[in-house]
């Protein structure tokens, strides 16, 4: 898999509209608001357009809410899960929508 950069996932997280899930994930934010944005930003995780940050956040019940860097390798929320996640969508492997397309449903 050929290297890609975090700026250069940070330019397609903008260009398809994720970068604001990232910074409420980065910030915690993301587990302090409404069920909604926790729900969101752990689909992004799990399929890997946002990652976990390099520090701990807390839910707002409390829960931990762990850093990349303690996850196994490839694991939910780490970096390279979104690296391969990213290398796909630049690749033509994954086809993500741009904000304000229209999606068949």
């Amino acid at each position: 898999m050929e290297d890609i950069t975090i700026e250069e996932i940070l330019e397609l997280q903008e260009k398809y509209g994720i970068k604001e899930i990232q910074d409420n994930i980065n910030s915690g934010t993301a587990w302090q608001l409404e069920g909604s944005y926790g729900r969101q930003a752990m689909i992004c995780l799990e399929d890997g357009a946002c990652m976990l940050p390099e520090e701990d956040h807390h839910d707002y019940w409390g829960n931990l809410i762990p850093n990349r860097n303690t996850l196994k390798e490839g694991a939910v929320g780490t970096l390279f899960n979104y690296q391969r996640f990213w290398h796909k969508v630049r690749a033509g492997e994954i086809d993500l929508p741009l904000p304000g397309d229209e999606l068949d449903i």
